[in-house]
């Protein structure tokens, strides 16, 4: 079981997981975000809410609850 989008998940690591165990991360988001890649600062669209860079592979990821916000988008690590 889990709770929603709130509890832990301030940071990347946890935000990958929360999102893989709800069952999400192989799941288009609502609208695509344009983000900037923590480590290689490229710019891509994000249209899953879990996402790698394409450029280094950087993993993000994002809440059903927050994929609005990019700011909300958290980086979990390369191939995380």
């Amino acid at each position: 079981m889990h709770d929603g989008c709130t509890g832990a998940g301030n940071d990347g690591k946890s935000v990958v997981n929360k999102v893989r165990m709800m069952g999400f991360n192989k799941q288009a988001m609502p609208a695509p975000l344009e983000i900037s890649c923590a480590n290689c600062e490229h710019t891509f669209n994000m249209t899953f809410f879990e996402a790698s860079c394409p450029e280094c592979q950087m993993v993000h990821a994002v809440t059903p609850c927050s994929a609005t916000d990019p700011s909300k988008v958290k980086a979990a690590g390369i191939g995380y």
